[in-house]
């Protein structure tokens, strides 16, 4: 008589030492893939922010020509409008620089004055703008504070610094403005012209406590053949704080005045304002013609 001998499966049994080692394993492997994940984004956050503060460190610098920088270098802005073209800098000068030009300026201001339209006189155009100021090329500069900014404003428009003219600094105390204007010359306005400003960069030297913004009445096409009072501080404003710059464009790329680009300057209501201004031409400067 043959007797059946059932098979019996077999069993693991695990004692508490043993289930509390692999839990204790894959407990801590997860807590390990965990931390290399956070590090791998860690890591790319930061070379993020480095991209953004600053390219130098991220890319080498091609060859360059007699006339080209052995660095790469980075301008911080942002696009306040398209119509005007606006960009802004922000730290674009330090205090101290924006401290020297003031210094250099203070000694030599006088009221500021217009550029005349046909017809136009001093008289008839008094309170248009209310300013004091003065003039003072980069080469009058001994401290070579202007020839720095220069430098980097040519670097930030890409336009050559021998199409700027001289900078004209400006103080406007309490209740001083400047009504809309373009700094485009309009020849119907203004008679024939040797050349024309294409661009202006406004370097702020000086923080304003109310009041005193650079503002543009016609964004995108706002106010246009509304009858628009020029002494309306309405638009895109820009408030002044020191050592910030603002660009923006008087003419399009094919030479034609921007209507868009009309702009004044507000009421300073509380404290001071000083601005560098520096007009860019589509022509060189006697200045610096050789």
């Amino acid at each position: 008589m043959m007797m059946k001998v059932k098979a019996k499966s077999p069993k693991w049994k695990l004692g508490l030492p043993v289930l509390f080692l692999l839990c204790s394993f894959f407990f801590f492997a997860g807590l390990f893939v965990s931390m290399l994940l956070s590090q791998d984004l860690g890591d790319v956050r930061s070379s993020s922010r480095l991209l953004d503060e600053s390219v130098e460190n991220e890319y080498e610098a091609q060859p360059n020509g007699e006339s080209g920088e052995s660095f790469v270098g980075s301008i911080p802005f942002q696009v306040l409008s398209w119509r005007p073209r606006a960009l802004y800098f922000p730290n674009f000068a330090s205090p101290e620089l924006c401290r020297n030009i003031i210094k250099i300026a203070k000694a030599n201001l006088e009221p500021s004055r217009l550029a005349l339209r046909k017809g136009e006189t001093a008289e008839s155009t008094k309170g248009t703008r209310t300013s004091s100021g003065t003039f003072i090329s980069s080469s009058e500069d001994k401290s070579g504070t202007l020839e720095l900014i220069e430098r980097k404003i040519a670097r930030a428009t890409m336009i050559p610094k021998n199409h700027g003219e001289a900078f004209n600094i400006l103080r406007y105390e309490v209740g001083q403005k400047y009504d809309s204007h373009y700094d485009a010359f309009k020849p119907s306005e203004y008679g024939p012209q040797q050349s024309q400003r294409i661009a202006s960069f406004l370097l702020y030297l000086s923080d304003v406590e109310a009041g005193g913004e650079t503002m543009f009445p016609f964004e995108n096409g706002l106010n246009i053949g509304t009858g628009y009072d020029y002494k309306n501080c309405i638009g895109l404003k820009v408030k002044p704080r020191q050592g910030d710059g603002l660009l923006f464009y008087s003419m399009f790329p094919n030479g034609t005045i921007d209507p868009t680009s009309l702009h004044g300057s507000c009421p300073v209501i509380k404290g001071e304002k000083w601005v560098a201004t520096k007009w860019i031409r589509d022509q060189e400067q006697e200045e610096y013609e050789s």
